[in-house]
């Protein structure tokens, strides 16, 4: 399934090479209110899919794929080793908190599984979440500790500390957006909710 999604985004990017690239500036993420906005950084296997739950959410802005968590400089899509597929999600934390974000994301996940995520295999599509502050920290912690006392079994989601946060390219950006059948192929394929509901059942927010 891995050459399936190397295959859809290869297509996307000729297409995306074809009409021309988009901006970095057009990509950053945009202020979700007047007010202060706060980032969160989630790895939960295919960032499209990630991507697509979140921006669900009230008080989520334009959450922006990418890659985090290893040393490599300037990652990209065919070269990113050491590093796992991560979103960006900017938010309002007068709409939404940062607590009941990470809920929320954890509950669209596979949270048993150490390997990868759904059809996706290999440590690029492992879970993590990268905390921008102690106060993030702690309210990661937490949720995972809840999450394991819901579940009765432990999460394998590491809780980590965010180095840098590096923007996958464009043609990624809103994918399932843009290629809304190619996605809902890729996604239906990879059985990622039969999982997360097979994980989660009545738990699941």
């Amino acid at each position: 399934m891995n050459l399936l999604r190397s295959i859809l985004a290869a297509v996307v990017c000729v297409f995306a090479l074809a009409a021309g690239t988009t901006s970095l500036s057009a990509q950053q993420p945009e202020e979700t209110s007047k007010g202060r906005t706060e980032t969160a950084v989630f790895a939960g296997g295919c960032f499209w899919c990630v991507e697509a739950d979140l921006e669900k959410l009230d008080g989520v802005g334009d959450v922006i794929s990418g890659y985090s968590g290893g040393d490599l400089q300037n990652p990209t899509y065919e070269n990113h080793d050491g590093h796992i597929e991560v979103v960006e999600a900017p938010f309002d934390p007068d709409v939404i908190s940062y607590r009941e974000l990470t809920d929320y994301f954890l509950r669209h996940i596979d949270v048993l599984d150490d390997g990868g995520q759904f059809c996706d295999r290999g440590y690029t599509y492992t879970t993590a979440i990268f905390y921008n502050n102690e106060d993030q920290r702690k309210d990661a912690e937490a949720a995972i500790s809840a999450a394991e006392a819901e579940l009765g079994k432990s999460v394998v989601t590491p809780v980590r500390a965010l180095d840098k946060f590096w923007i996958a390219e464009g043609y990624h950006q809103d994918y399932y957006k843009r290629n809304k059948l190619r996605y809902r192929y890729y996604r239906t394929s990879c059985g990622r909710d039969r999982r997360v509901k097979a994980v989660w059942g009545k738990h699941k927010k």
